[in-house]
């Protein structure tokens, strides 16, 4: 008898602010800025000055950028 496929959850997003992401991973928020700008991690802009960045995105580029350093 086939197994039936198991359903896989979607990606969802937990966001936070700057200051959020620099305590999570133990980093500066200039960092956490030019990770943003370097498009290493994923943000959104919620009007003129709050950003708001995708705690789970920066697992994923730590892993990335730790290889490269």
């Amino acid at each position: 008898m086939p197994k039936k496929d198991v359903p896989t959850p979607e990606y969802q997003p937990r966001w936070g602010t700057i200051v959020d992401a620099a305590e999570e991973f133990g980093i500066c928020t200039k960092t956490v800025r030019r990770w943003i700008a370097g498009k290493h991690l994923s943000a959104r802009r919620i009007g003129p000055r709050l950003i708001q960045v995708d705690l789970n995105s920066i697992n994923q580029s730590a892993e990335t950028l730790s290889r490269v350093a």
